[in-house]
């Protein structure tokens, strides 16, 4: 039923339609100025952040010749086009930075990667004062120097998990987990985990250097420490594996499943699981600033190592030379191999990187040669600069048996690179999965690439590792023996079958006749 209004109501209702009327009015005001203080899209500031990370691709990204080759996984061509419709397509800031960091994923490189973002510069704090070490005891002492476990130390199957295992060391007290595992033939298996290649992971190592050194009254250097750590790393390896060979195991299983990498330890570790020669792999780099800074740091190690050396022999000379040589070389060639790269969008064209790659021959991941036997002269100094791995002489071959090493998706740059030298060397059959393929990363501390517009931030590697193959390690490390993840497979289950598959491997080479193994596969 309808009731006519007092006037007193009318003249409420009224005030009330007025009152709502301003404040949706001040709201649409109140949002106006808000959409006016935000940053209006600028789609074409976008395209040239993109332009310019393709430029700097161009310039200074040591796999970019790699990637847009048939064999290197990615079309680029492709991943070009579809990049740019995301930018066309976008109706934000928020869209056109989904387009770039899609971009950046597409390329699989865990080494080409966008950084955090950065506020804008302001007034620079002071760097703090270094801690002083001789008022240190060995835990806070080495804590400061950054020694601290990052890693799991359990492997990365569960091995330890299953009948039979005996566990050796935990990982802990010691930098390598290891122990014997059984299998169906009666088999013993040494297993022993590499969880990082990188030393400073061994804090229990730098706690044991620093106590000898302040026992033997000698005053904390870093350097000094360093260089104790790293050689108690390599010892620590070293003599697990003999005690596999004086527990006469039948082979030993070295597990870089979830491995992220670290340092040449990675190349160096390689010469402890065999006493035949072990060859590096070649070395490429961008032919860009990163490659004249590192020809002019090896040029400075040699001379230096050169000057310490009193009496040299002529084989020490000769090498010196070469080396010398090779490194001016390669520095006066940096200006001549700049080509226009631009071709990766367009097309793909075969992997060649000699050819329109940008990429210059920079000697091998172990220094200016490949291999350097114990035996050669010219003194520990000027020997490590010419090959870095001679820092390990005194481990080589402390394991000479069968060895298989154990990968996964997590398994990435220096243990890639560990993976490629023992399997491209002979001295390895790899299992489990495809390394995640993050190949070589930097030689330099290089700065990051910071896009104008965006200040989207990335790092680009400078380098690149070739396989015996000729391929880029950034491929990944493919398994001679896969074992994949099953649905329905408990991670038990499948340390249990990986033990199985490198049981039959053994039964198999071993029914093998010797003529037969020494020309093919390695085992």
């Amino acid at each position: 039923m309808y009731h006519e209004e007092s006037g007193s109501r009318r003249r409420a209702g009224h005030s009330q339609r007025v009152l709502r009327w301003m404040l949706c009015l001040l709201c649409s005001v109140s949002s106006g100025f808000a959409a006016a203080a935000e940053p209006v899209f600028d789609r074409e500031a976008w395209r040239g952040d993109y332009s310019a990370l393709k430029r700097a691709l161009e310039q200074s990204y040591a796999n970019l010749a790699w990637l847009a080759s048939p064999q290197g996984g990615v079309d680029l061509p492709a991943l070009d086009r579809r990049t740019q419709r995301m930018l066309d397509l976008a109706g934000d800031d928020a869209d056109a930075r989904v387009a770039l960091l899609a971009f950046v994923a597409a390329f699989h490189d865990g080494h080409f990667s966008p950084l955090p973002l950065r506020a804008p510069a302001t007034a620079a704090a002071a760097e703090p004062a270094r801690p002083d070490l001789a008022t240190l005891d060995a835990a806070a002492g080495c804590a400061a120097l950054g020694y601290a476990v990052t890693r799991s130390t359990a492997f990365s199957l569960p091995f330890e998990t299953l009948p039979g295992f005996v566990l050796e060391s935990d990982g802990v007290a010691s930098p390598f987990r290891a122990g014997i595992a059984g299998t169906g033939s009666g088999t013993r298996l040494g297993i022993v985990r590499i969880p990082y290649f990188r030393q400073s992971e061994a804090a229990t190592l730098c706690v044991q250097a620093w106590t000898a050194l302040r026992t033997g009254g000698q005053a904390i250097d870093a350097a000094v420490l360093r260089k104790k750590v790293d050689a108690a790393w390599f010892d620590a390896l070293a003599g697990q594996l003999r005690r596999f060979g004086q527990e006469q195991v039948g082979a030993v299983v070295v597990d870089v499943g979830d491995n992220g990498g670290g340092n040449d330890a990675g190349d160096w570790s390689a010469r402890l699981f065999t006493a035949k020669p072990v060859h590096s792999a070649r070395l490429w780099m961008a032919a860009a600033d990163d490659a004249r800074a590192y020809a002019d740091e090896q040029l400075g190690e040699l001379r230096k190592a050169w000057a310490a050396l009193a009496h040299p022999d002529a084989q020490a000379r000769q090498a010196y030379a070469a080396a010398t040589a090779d490194f001016e070389r390669r520095q006066a060639a940096i200006a001549s191999r700049h080509c226009d790269l631009s071709w990766a969008w367009r097309e793909q064209r075969t992997w060649n990187p000699a050819g329109c790659s940008r990429l210059l021959d920079m000697g091998f991941a172990s220094g200016a040669v490949d291999y350097l036997p114990a035996s050669a002269s010219g003194g520990d100094e000027l020997r490590s600069a010419l090959y870095w791995p001679a820092a390990v002489d005194t481990q080589r071959g402390a394991w000479s048996g069968p060895v298989y090493v154990l990968t996964n998706a997590k398994t990435y740059s220096s243990a890639e690179m560990f993976s490629a030298v023992m399997r491209d060397n002979g001295i390895s059959r790899t299992v489990g999965v495809t390394t995640g393929g993050d190949g070589c990363g930097f030689m330099q501390e290089a700065k990051p690439l910071v896009l104008p517009h965006s200040q989207l931030r990335f790092r680009i590697p400078d380098c690149v590792r070739l396989r015996a193959d000729g391929g880029d390690e950034v491929a990944g490390v493919k398994p001679d023996l896969p074992v994949l993840p099953s649905e329905g497979e408990s991670e038990r289950a499948r340390a249990a079958r990986a033990l199985a598959v490198i049981d039959a491997d053994l039964q198999a080479v071993a029914q093998t006749p010797r003529h037969s193994r020494e020309s093919g596969n390695p085992l």
